[in-house]
């Protein structure tokens, strides 16, 4: 039993070391306000391609997201020729369809998949430290566990989940390019690449059911 626990304790270690460690922030402490993240007031459909990986699997397909202020949002995923999923993201949930729920080993938590779509939507918490490095602000939210979000200008580019002085997931935004979810520990990826977004009159009351 000894030599069991030993074990498990070495393979937790191992599975921590995975994660990378939360650096302490960088920059100017601020009082500068956060820059608004919140949907803008319209309903936008986005296409994208999107690609997941873990070790001995990898999927991938097209997709569409339809978003809708303020606190709505649907993301379909088609997989070439076998099928498709969606799910509904609604304030702080996330709901599947039957039969669905193994797609939540590839989709992010809530607020890192609001992060996805470009909104800051974490838990509040009254410990919050902003910085700001020339023009990248830099802004810690609550601790064990708590989030780091980080922007450029106004644009949200990164938000990584913090626990134990790791990062075990996070959503990065970068300019240019896919955005990226990862869980390093599980070595799971999921790259979703916009084609196109588009404003649209509304949505069907059907799609959120």
């Amino acid at each position: 039993m000894r030599h069991l626990r030993w074990s498990i304790v070495a393979l937790a270690a191992v599975a921590a070391a995975c994660s990378p460690r939360a650096i302490p922030l960088v920059g100017v402490i601020s009082p500068r306000p956060l820059p608004s993240s919140e949907l803008p007031p319209v309903h936008r459909k986005v296409v994208f391609q999107w690609d997941y990986s873990q070790p001995e699997l990898r999927i991938r397909g097209d997709g569409v997201a339809r978003i809708s202020a303020p606190d709505s949002a649907r993301l379909d995923f088609f997989v070439n020729g076998q099928g498709s999923g969606h799910a509904l993201l609604v304030g702080d949930n996330i709901r599947l369809q039957d039969g669905q729920q193994s797609m939540r080993d590839f989709l992010p938590p809530a607020p890192l998949l609001w992060a996805v779509l470009g909104r800051l939507h974490v838990p509040g918490a009254a410990d919050t430290t902003v910085r700001v490095d020339s023009d990248t602000l830099r802004v810690d939210i609550g601790h064990q566990p708590g989030w780091r979000a980080t922007f450029e200008g106004e644009q949200l580019r990164r938000l990584e989940l913090i626990d134990g002085g790791r990062i075990p997931q996070w959503v990065a935004r970068p300019a240019a390019g896919p955005i990226r979810y990862e869980q390093p520990r599980l070595r799971r990826t999921l790259l979703l690449t916009i084609s196109r977004v588009d404003t649209v009159p509304g949505f069907d009351a059907a799609i959120w059911r």
